[in-house]
């Protein structure tokens, strides 16, 4: 179409650190594009302050201005800018559709192990390095041995595609050992080997947590409270084209990416769309929505598509994440179940990452840790799971740790 592969993504950094940087993404369309988009965003730690979506059904633009949150977070924008054309379909030159010729492809798992000595938040430095380096846990276990050293296992997929070469494998090892200085023994990267298949190994829930993660009565009120600060106008009269979706709703971190998700796993295109700045702690989103045939919405007496597009989106603006923490035996045990993409399989971003900052944070060690899958509720979830170690104080206190974790994963 005439246009330069440098023009397909944009980034203008703002004036000052507090200032948004402005990212554009022009390009052909595709199913999902604008979730896939926003996922990378919230792997950056970035928030979107405001937005605009437009697309014929061929051709795609989008602009979101985006800041770092916390504000201090340090962003790689090459690597941000590489990762976002990556999503971007069929407009890039031979050397990236050669380097993304296989990206319908699971990506390959690569094995980190780290063997050192135990210190409060040895975790989540770790975690730090992987998230700053573009590296996606996909599972982890953390094992503490009777001696003072910790065991992690992190099973690990390179956003930048190039864990294969020695060079940013010896550079992952560096980073590491120079974070963790005189703690670390040893740290070995590897492919992982079929004896680590994605499909064993997940962690498998009882049904007494399924019942205290998903269908509680606190679960239950809280949902049914929150519920009425979260309201969706259908309007079918504006346009003879489209269904007007617009939301209002508290704001939360990863709320736009939550919302463009039900809209993948639902077959929904978002031909226009307006995200608005949060104010008063409010956020408010206009989306012209058409679905899978082109058609609008269909909202009368004899079909319930709309009530359950609305029911789907509230449940992920409410309540997109669930932690609990209960006693286990003599240990005390934390666990946070996120829903996972219907069509891509993955759980949301930085999960892992922002778990282990709140306690860090609560200066609470974790013994031990470990990622796995759940189907409950019709849906897979990724179910993280840690057991604490009770000598610190805060561990005892249940219900403020479990505030204090939902409040970081949600940016309260």
């Amino acid at each position: 179409m005439g246009m330069s592969w440098e023009d397909v993504v944009l980034i203008e950094r703002g004036k000052t650190s507090s200032d948004p940087t402005v990212v554009t993404v022009n390009c052909p369309d595709k199913a999902g594009l604008g979730c896939d988009l926003l996922r990378i965003v919230l792997e950056f730690g970035l928030c979107v302050d405001r937005g605009d979506f437009s697309t014929d059904g061929r051709w795609c633009y989008v602009v979101l201005r985006v800041v770092p949150r916390p504000i201090s977070l340090k962003i790689d924008w090459e690597s941000l800018k590489n990762r976002l054309l990556s999503c971007c379909p069929s407009c890039l030159p031979t050397f990236y559709l050669n380097q993304l010729s296989n990206s319908s492809k699971p990506p390959p798992l690569y094995l980190l192990k780290v063997f050192s000595l135990d210190r409060k938040g040895l975790i989540h430095d770790v975690t730090k390095v992987l998230c700053e380096l573009d590296l996606a846990i996909q599972r982890v276990k953390v094992t503490t041995t009777p001696d003072g050293k910790v065991l992690d296992l992190f099973f690990i997929t390179d956003g930048m595609g190039q864990l294969h070469t020695k060079i940013r494998r010896e550079e992952t090892c560096e980073h590491l050992s120079a974070v963790l200085g005189g703690c670390c023994i040893t740290c070995e990267l590897e492919v992982a080997g079929p004896e680590y298949d994605v499909q064993e190994g997940h962690s498998c829930i009882s049904e007494t947590i399924a019942q205290q993660l998903f269908i509680s009565d606190h679960n239950v009120n809280h949902l049914s409270k929150v519920k009425k600060t979260a309201t969706i106008t259908v309007d079918n009269l504006l346009s003879p084209t489209h269904t007007l979706l617009q939301i209002h709703c508290f704001d939360q971190k990863g709320l736009v990416y939550d919302i463009l998700k039900v809209s993948k796993d639902c077959n929904i295109r978002i031909v226009h769309g307006r995200i608005w700045s949060s104010v008063k702690g409010y956020r408010s989103l206009d989306l012209f929505i058409q679905k899978e045939d082109g058609k609008k919405m269909v909202d009368d007496r004899d079909s319930d598509e709309v009530n359950l597009l609305c029911n789907r989106l509230k449940e992920e603006m409410v309540d997109p994440l669930r932690v609990i923490i209960r006693n286990r035996g003599p240990d005390t045990e934390l666990v946070v179940a996120n829903p996972v993409e219907v069509v891509s399989g993955k759980g949301r971003p930085r999960v892992f990452y922002d778990v282990t900052l709140a306690l860090k944070t609560l200066g609470i060690c974790v013994f031990s840790a470990e990622i796995g899958r759940e189907w409950r509720s019709e849906r897979q979830w990724e179910v993280y799971r840690f057991l604490l170690d009770e000598s610190s104080n805060q561990a005892n206190n249940h219900d403020y740790v479990a505030d204090q974790v939902k409040r970081t994963l949600m940016g309260w």
